[in-house]
């Protein structure tokens, strides 16, 4: 066998035979080869679309979904009507600054504001009531009544607070999820703009593509592009999205849109600039945060890693010290 694979290689026509077999294999493979590659990244690409249109058709559901169950205008409850009816709450409890803060949380129409009223009306009686119940019958405190009662009233105390507490936060979230969305916000505004579009439409447009990243921000300029529609000066609709979002960046631009509508002076200027120092300011925020990030690191390393360091040094040489001993 050995034999006439030898005999097969030493010969000169079998070999140039082979030869040239090997290179119109080899031409015919490299001919071929583009009609057999896959287009790999434009299959990526389609599935990235696919997936991209998919997201944002689940997102305008969800979206439309969350909206639909909120209404701007609800109906108070009934007996929530009426006792703030009959004490006279809003005269009271009821300030320019509760409802400024009720706007910036999200609550809108009479139900917000009589809900708010009698919460910040029953809290403090119910909780002044529970801790008297429980300091003085379950707890049963060793201490001076001056100094029990003086707890219930802290209670109390919380109580009034509890509402106020409870919009702050709500207002935190929410600032904090506009002023995320908001960097990609302006750009989509800017574009739309740059398009030819006027500021009702682009609002609306841009609505439409940051609800999938910010809820309250879609909302808040949905409720703009109404207000543009019916109220009698559209610079009015501008301050309300700044006093409603209560952002000094969303401020700026309801200032550049309420000079444009003054002055008549480009829209897409004042934007473009605004997108700027929204950029400049995000990588300014970024360095602040690479620039802490050190001292935050001392005590943990301090506590965690140095131990650690010192264990894995010193271990070897503390064996070796005892096994010589």
């Amino acid at each position: 066998m050995l034999d006439i694979i030898y005999e097969k290689l030493t010969d000169p026509q079998f070999t140039i035979g082979l030869l040239v077999a090997v290179a119109a294999a080899a031409t015919v493979l490299t001919v071929a080869m583009p009609f057999l590659e896959t287009d790999t990244l434009g299959r990526r690409m389609r599935a990235v679309s696919t997936e991209r249109d998919r997201i944002r058709t689940r997102e305008r559901e969800r979206l439309a979904k969350a909206n639909s169950k909120v209404s701007l205008r609800q109906e108070p409850k009934a007996f929530m009507k009426r006792i703030v009816e009959s004490f006279n709450l809003s005269k009271w409890l009821g300030t320019e600054k509760a409802k400024l803060q009720l706007a910036m949380a999200g609550y809108r129409g009479a139900q917000a504001e009589v809900t708010f009223l009698f919460f910040r009306l029953v809290t403090p009686i119910a909780l002044f009531c529970i801790a008297l119940f429980y300091i003085f019958i379950v707890l049963r405190w060793d201490q001076p009544t001056i100094i029990r009662l003086g707890a219930a009233v802290a209670a109390a105390y919380v109580g009034i607070k509890a509402p106020e507490v409870f919009l702050s936060n709500i207002i935190q979230k929410r600032q904090f999820s506009m002023g995320r969305a908001y960097p990609n916000a302006l750009d989509l505004l800017l574009i739309c703009v740059e398009s030819g579009m006027s500021i009702e439409h682009a609002l609306r447009k841009v609505s439409q593509e940051i609800g999938s990243e910010s809820v309250p921000l879609a909302e808040e300029l949905t409720l703009t592009t109404a207000e543009l529609s019916y109220l009698p000066d559209r610079r009015m609709a501008f301050e309300n999205l700044s006093n409603r979002t209560g952002l000094e960046s969303i401020k700026s631009i309801s200032t550049a849109l309420v000079q444009s509508e003054r002055y008549g002076t480009p829209v897409g200027t004042a934007l473009r600039v605004l997108a700027q120092e929204s950029r400049d300011q995000r990588m300014i925020a970024a360095e602040k945060k690479a620039a802490a990030l050190p001292p935050k690191l001392t005590v943990p390393m301090i506590l965690f890693f140095l131990p650690v360091l010192f264990a894995v040094i010193l271990t070897p040489a503390m064996i070796q010290i005892f096994h010589w001993t």
